[in-house]
């Protein structure tokens, strides 16, 4: 039992601190450019066939 009162708390408080990350990422902006990254990988780049 006594394992479980710091179990819980260890647990709650790494639980809060993912949310505050996730918050913070959509705070600044790292998800507004869903297509962008998937659009950038099928582009070929003139430069590669030079080397």
């Amino acid at each position: 039992m006594t394992g479980l009162t710091i179990l819980i708390p260890i647990a709650l408080g790494m639980g809060a601190f993912g949310l505050a990350v996730f918050f913070w990422a959509m705070k600044a902006g790292q998800f507004e450019d869903l297509d962008g990254a998937a659009q950038r990988i099928l582009i070929d780049d003139e430069d590669d066939d030079a080397a």
